[in-house]
């Protein structure tokens, strides 16, 4: 009797194999829509047939094949497999600065996020990819360690000509470095004065970049030592119904941004 692995590795070296018990496990095709389908000569099929009707994977009804109880637990578990080594090789050189301990969620949520890494010819591209967002957002929460210049111009500006909400949670340190430039403490000024923004700061600080831009959840991702190594976003609900509990934990905890800056 073959093994587990020796079944993984049956299916796993035929793309047509892969294809032909997905495609039996949906409904049931004769063997000539299964050519059309996956484009396979008819005796590659009956090949495969033969194999998987040895495994009890499929059966014959009639002129057609439909996958069995057990083919269809086969095609399902491969096919979640797929999708797993799909979602890990898409975030294999990014997962090293993914906040994994903060993030509440399955990583295969991240399946069809858009990742966003610098270049040579746009060194600034994660940043980018933020701003177009903000600069279409009607809504935007965040919680972050950062509020650097250019977003803070896209948001104030935004903001107040009633284009956007903006509610924020920001650590001490985001804030002292926006207050330490005449011309950021000036903008962060003009900000808190608008009716449609609200920030706060949290004392224990906030680990995270993370902005909700309305159903957009984008997260800046920095290595160690600070530096920007790339952007993640994605609209998987999961992944936005994290960000927002996580947003309004951070808002209860923090305190509004009052006094002078």
């Amino acid at each position: 009797m073959e093994s587990a692995l020796e079944e993984i590795e049956f299916l796993a070296l035929s793309s047509n194999r892969v294809e032909v018990l997905r495609l039996l496990a949906a409904e049931p095709h004769s063997r000539g829509e299964l050519a059309t389908e996956t484009g396979a000569s008819q005796a590659t099929l009956g090949r495969i047939i033969a194999d998987f009707e040895e495994r009890s994977w499929i059966r014959r009804t009639g002129g057609e094949y439909v996958a069995t109880a057990t083919g269809r637990i086969v095609a399902d578990g491969f096919t979640d497999l797929l999708d797993i080594l799909e979602t890990e090789r898409g975030l294999r050189d990014i997962v090293q600065y993914l906040p994994t301990d903060e993030m509440e969620f399955d990583l295969r949520h991240l399946a069809d996020a858009t990742i966003t890494v610098p270049s040579q010819t746009r060194p600034n591209a994660p940043v980018q990819r933020l701003l177009d967002l903000l600069r279409d957002a009607e809504e935007v929460r965040t919680f972050s360690h950062a509020f650097n210049d250019q977003t803070i111009r896209v948001v104030q500006e935004r903001v107040a000509t009633g284009g956007q909400r903006f509610s924020g949670v920001f650590s001490p340190g985001a804030i002292d470095a926006l207050t330490a430039d005449d011309r950021l403490r000036n903008r962060l000024e003009s900000l808190r004065a608008e009716p449609d923004a609200s920030l706060r700061v949290r004392t224990d600080g906030v680990p995270l970049a993370v902005m909700i831009a309305d159903d957009v959840v984008h997260l800046l991702l920095r290595d160690d030592s600070g530096v920007l190594q790339a952007s993640l976003d994605t609209t998987a609900p999961a992944v936005r119904e994290w960000a927002i509990e996580t947003f309004e934990a951070y808002w209860e905890s923090a305190e509004p941004l009052s006094g002078s800056l």
